[in-house]
């Protein structure tokens, strides 16, 4: 045998070494901890459009001028490992232009936004058994989570992004 070759078990499956099964699961871990960093929601009040690309929509802090559809009510909260007040904004505006976007909608129409409270604490501990004695503290802290509700629409006549 060569070094380095594994050789096939008895069933025919090559068995895989821990260090090959961690390298296939960081990336795993990595989605869904990204996953989790942020959310939306949305409630359908009219029949979406035909998809389209992020790029094209827009984010209106006033209704715009021109006619325009409401499509659905979306909300979205940026997730605990958003670090910085334009990084929070960024994902917030990206989590709710993608949700328009899917809905064929061409702008999103802030109605509200905030902060939402992190999630802190500290905690002590302390311990003994026989003649031992130990201790810990640990303190959590995560920045604050920014919210937003808006309204999904599609614009007649809206100028590009």
């Amino acid at each position: 045998m060569h070094a380095g070759f594994i050789a096939p078990a008895e069933d025919g499956h090559i068995p895989m070494e821990p260090a090959m099964k961690l390298r296939l699961l960081i990336p795993v871990a990595l989605a869904v901890a990204l996953a989790g960093c942020a959310s939306a929601s949305r409630v359908m009040i009219s029949d979406p459009r035909p998809p389209i690309a992020v790029e094209m929509v827009r984010v209106y802090l006033q209704p715009p001028t021109s006619r325009y559809v409401e499509i659905a009510l979306l909300d979205a909260t940026t997730g605990e490992f958003t670090y910085g007040a334009q990084n929070r904004n960024d994902a917030l505006m990206l989590k709710l232009r993608t949700e328009a976007a899917k809905l064929g909608a061409n702008g999103v129409l802030i109605q509200n936004r905030g902060q939402v409270p992190s999630a802190g604490g500290v905690g002590i501990g302390v311990g003994g058994g026989g003649s031992h004695i130990g201790g810990g503290l640990s303190v959590g802290i995560s920045p604050p989570k920014e919210r937003a509700s808006a309204v999904a629409i599609w614009v007649a006549e809206a100028p590009g992004p």
